[in-house]
């Protein structure tokens, strides 16, 4: 590679993004005190640019814009240019994208906004093309209406904080959980699409947290006709996900979304949190269906994790870009390359004659009927605004095994042979073609998510390795995302040369999404694993958790922590998106945590966050399905399921498969092997009156600290935990 012609600060920091742009020609500053003061000193605005490395359009305006010398001199005259990585700095990122959704009425990435040298934002937007100028609109509009602009400024930020502002009204009390789970429902199943399945027409995202509400619904609901669709809208949505493009159904994973209502034409990245939230919600499917399809969906993915996004020493890496080059010989990017297929390739690759099939039929044939493709592509040029899919096939599953056997007049069993070859060999010419970029920058909070769907997925498919991988990914996030000093997490850390693992000069501290995933997995992996040292870290987090972030005016957490002067607001999300807000999720944590410890403050604190968000449940509970999904959770109170025996004991072993096996979303799992020095038994003396009866594993559902009578069989155990 040629020497480049520019370097700037961004080539001493560590993140994939920061680190794409640090031979640009604009003079970019990582976000920090040295651009702040530069501005300062020289009363020039700031342009701040907010991206991340998988995010396409951030790709295309870098090649527009920031890699054009005339446009980088312009810029580096007029403006402290900052460059800030979203995923890094996901406080900075929110405040600014506030400010840019209230005024223009939209938002995404990259985020262009121009800032005053004491960094308030007055204009700003996403994507610039480089005839509007990134390097024009900014200066003009400053220099001509820097007065009205510095009052408008203002204005807009006191209306964001009196909007953006989410606490106790009064003496507010937890809004009721049936209107709000019945709302919630009866939201979800308006915008219900009933034929491809998913919760709106296009794009369509997988949306975990609206799988996972409908999934607690029906659990609540079994017996009635509401209960009933909420299963079939949730199953039918990952089935279709599975089926569709949305999948690889040649490298496993899912793409982060799909431009059409058919789940076909995906966005090509691959994030961390879908696989980790997917895996999850794919394994509650099989528990509560005993569909092994579920199953082998979630083992899809985690193969996909295992192999592509995961760093030796145990961490998972962020995310896989959808760009890369055709061939080794190209020299522009395309989105899709790695992953899109030619007809001629595929009969290229599978000419083999099918025995007993329809006199002619090759492998290609039975494969490109079974996946949709199509001689001249079957990409709706509709959803190829750039042509960079033409002649090209995205797979995608367009007939039953049966179906495909039946029109080749095969056995099924030869079918699912025949495609699984097919497959394993289009993934070996796969293998040839230049990878996307891959972001490998670890971070707390996605590692966390990853962590649980590893647990759950290793207890409800009984996958011991699963469990062992979460295991190894925790210990990793306690040597190197976790400060034993001060008890606190940190954010990110990074794959560095050699494969070592690095961490920046300044770490980043932990966000309040950091602690509530890490949290959550941790309560995960101790239910799959009964490890009590990760219980005991839990813990220790929820009270600095608790410490940093939580607003005890106005209730719920802050997803920033105070005392940071370059933040202008700290504010409280409130939207379960891709990823569920942290808030959501502490709910439960919270109500996990009073389980495993008898701190009943914590179920306060967990009335107290549904009490902050009441008059948002009320009204449009499909903003915070998993919120909303948290208030059954508070109001019907966690099942205490304590299981005496022998960590060793087969009779244990089978009591805590039936534990594993029956999806109940209000329960704890704890085993008490009678060690009384243990930290279970010390936080919870209650344990030490349970005993085995006549010398078997014992089962015992506790409410309140008040327990059943025993049962020593696990058939007895499972009509316990069944509504």
């Amino acid at each position: 590679p040629s020497v480049p012609r520019h370097t700037n600060r961004l080539i001493n920091e560590k993140s994939p993004y920061l680190l794409q742009h640090a031979h640009n020609p604009v003079d970019w500053y990582p976000w920090g005190q040295e651009a702040f003061d530069k501005a300062k000193k020289e009363n020039k605005i700031i342009f701040l640019s907010v991206g991340y490395s998988t995010c396409h359009w951030c790709h295309v305006m870098e090649e527009e814009s920031f890699k054009n010398k005339e446009i980088g001199e312009i810029m580096n005259k007029n403006f402290v240019c900052i460059k800030v990585d979203r995923e890094e700095r996901p406080d900075v990122d929110k405040v600014y994208m506030t400010f840019v959704q209230a005024t223009s009425g939209g938002g995404g990435w990259p985020m262009s906004v121009w800032l005053t040298p004491d960094l308030k934002p007055f204009v700003g937007g996403t994507y610039f093309p480089p005839e509007d100028g990134v390097h024009r609109v900014g200066f003009r509009t400053w220099k001509e209406n820097k007065e009205a602009l510095l009052e408008s400024s203002q204005k807009i930020l006191e209306a964001l904080l009196r909007s953006s502002e989410i606490c106790v009204q009064g003496q507010e009390s937890p809004p009721p959980s049936k209107e709000v789970m019945d709302t919630c429902f009866q939201q979800l199943s308006n915008s219900y699409d009933e034929e491809y399945g998913g919760f709106s027409e296009s794009p369509k995202f997988p949306t975990p947290v609206n799988l996972n509400f409908l999934f607690t619904y029906w659990a609540l609901h079994q017996t009635t006709p509401e209960g009933a669709r909420a299963l079939q809208m949730a199953l039918h949505t990952l089935r279709m996900m599975a089926h569709g493009g949305i999948h690889d159904h040649i490298s496993q994973g899912f793409h982060r979304y799909s431009t059409d209502q058919h789940w076909h034409v995906p966005h090509f990245e691959k994030m961390l949190y879908d696989q980790g939230q997917l895996a999850a919600t794919y394994s509650r499917a099989f528990q509560i269906s005993g569909d092994k399809f579920f199953a082998d969906v979630t083992r899809d993915i985690l193969l996909y994790v295992s192999r592509d996004l995961s760093d030796q020493a145990g961490g998972f890496y962020s995310a896989e870009d959808a760009d890369s080059y055709p061939t080794t010989a190209s020299e522009q990017k395309r989105e899709g390359a790695f992953c899109v297929w030619a007809a001629e390739e595929i009969r290229a690759l599978l000419p083999d004659p099918v025995e007993g099939a329809t006199e002619g039929t090759t492998l290609g044939d039975v494969f490109m009927h079974h996946y949709g493709v199509k001689e001249a592509g079957n990409v709706s040029p509709m959803k190829d605004p750039h042509q960079e899919l033409k002649g090209k096939n995205v797979l995608i599953v367009r007939c039953s095994p049966e179906l495909t056997a039946a029109q080749f007049r095969l056995e099924l069993e030869q079918v699912d042979v025949l495609l699984r070859e097919a497959r394993q060999r289009l993934s070996t010419a796969r293998a040839q073609r230049p990878r996307p970029h891959l972001d490998t920058k670890m971070l707390a909070a996605w590692n966390g998510l990853m962590i649980s769907g590893f647990a759950q997925a290793g207890a409800a498919l009984a996958e011991q390795e699963y469990v062992s991988r979460a295991v190894q990914a925790a210990a990793f996030l306690r040597k190197h995302l976790f400060d034993p000093a001060t008890g606190r997490l940190l954010r990110s850390c990074y794959r560095g040369k050699d494969n070592t693992v690095e961490q920046s000069a300044v770490p980043i501290q932990g966000f309040l999404e950091d602690y509530v995933f890490v949290i959550q997995a941790l309560f995960d992996l101790y239910e799959a694993s009964l490890e009590q040292d990760w219980l005991e870290w839990a813990l220790q987090l929820q009270h600095m958790q608790d410490k940093l972030f939580w607003d005890p005016k106005g209730f719920a957490y802050f997803s920033s922590e105070a005392g940071d002067p370059s933040l202008l607001l700290r504010l409280k999300d409130d939207q379960d998106g891709a990823e569920p807000t942290p808030n959501s999720v502490a709910v439960t944590n919270l109500l996990r945590a009073a389980c495993y410890s008898g701190h009943t403050e914590w179920v306060e604190k967990a009335g107290q966050i549904l009490a902050a968000f009441s008059e948002r449940l009320r009204k449009i509970p499909i903003a915070l399905p998993e919120m909303a999904r948290a208030t059954a959770v508070f109001h019907c109170t966690l099942k205490q399921v304590v299981i005496c025996g022998d960590p060793q004991g087969e009779d244990t072993k089978e009591m805590l498969h039936c534990v594993h096996s029956v999806f109940s979303p209000n329960k704890v799992l704890m085993l008490a092997d009678g060690d009384s020095a243990r930290f279970l038994h010390r936080q919870l003396p209650f344990l030490a009156s349970l005993e085995r009866k006549d010398g078997k594993a014992t089962a015992y559902v506790c409410s309140n600290f008040s327990c059943s009578l025993p049962v020593t069989s696990a058939q007895e155990l499972r009509g316990m935990l069944c509504p």
